[in-house]
């Protein structure tokens, strides 16, 4: 393949914007924040968690709470009646005074019992209600912390991506001065090489795999055309001679 020193050399200027892509690329992926992020939104999903357990764990004790507080009032209310009756003397038998009498004492025993009860649920509940003002308070901590985090990692995204678009566009510019055959060759090339399709010779030292060209080779490329495209025996880049290819 032929292509004028000028197209080869331009080239070179198509090589260095796509190492500057290549290399906007890489910083987008990776981005500090991307690591932060998913540090946090793991936090996130955890506390978040945990938070639904407690909020689930409060309502249960509220009803339970809620049973009980009936439970006594039932009792309570049937041992205001019985003393009712009791105090009103229409009870006269000895014997259904004395059974109405334990009945009074056994529904105080319930009603403290189901009291105890009561006061144990409210123990929970309360304990639950501080764990979930805890929990609220950490997911809302580390959700601000998630939003600032993808807030920089956005601004920093859309800043790379306004620089790509604009390397984009240089390298439009640039590659269509150059031979289609000449880029159809370096873009192969490229995608084949690690993403460097041309490199220059430099003091007879190929910069694409940093090898120094044998003594042979380089005298083939002496007697090379200035229009001739060479091509390092190494690593098969397209190598673009200048003045200071030590030739």
């Amino acid at each position: 393949m032929n292509a004028a020193p000028a197209d080869q050399i331009r080239l070179l200027d198509v090589q260095d914007l796509d190492v500057r892509l290549a290399q906007l690329a890489h910083k987008r992926k990776s981005l500090p924040e991307h690591a932060e992020i998913e540090s946090l939104t793991k936090d996130f999903t955890q506390l978040r968690d945990l938070l639904v357990a407690a909020q689930t764990e409060d309502s249960d004790c509220a009803r339970e709470q809620t049973k009980a507080e009936q439970d006594v009032d039932q009792v309570r209310q049937r041992a205001a009646r019985d003393q009712q009756r009791l105090d009103s003397g229409a009870v006269t038998s000895p014997k259904d005074l004395e059974n109405l009498q334990k009945e009074i004492a056994s529904l105080a025993k319930r009603q403290g019992d189901l009291e105890d009860v009561v006061l144990e649920v409210m123990e929970r509940r309360e304990s639950a209600q501080e764990r979930v003002a805890e929990l609220t308070e950490r997911v809302s901590s580390v959700q601000s912390k998630l939003d600032d985090a993808t807030g920089r990692r956005d601004a920093a995204q859309a800043e790379l991506d306004r620089e790509a678009a604009s390397v984009t566009k240089d390298r439009e510019v640039v590659a269509a001065a150059v031979p289609t055959d000449l880029l159809a060759l370096y873009d192969r090339l490229r995608v084949k090489q690690g993403g460097i399709g041309a490199a220059k010779l430099h003091q007879r030292r190929c910069e694409g795999c940093r090898l120094e060209l044998d003594i042979t080779e380089v005298n083939e490329i002496k007697a090379a055309s200035p229009d001739k495209v060479v091509r390092c025996e190494n690593c098969s880049r397209i190598l673009v001679r200048t003045s200071e290819s030590g030739l």
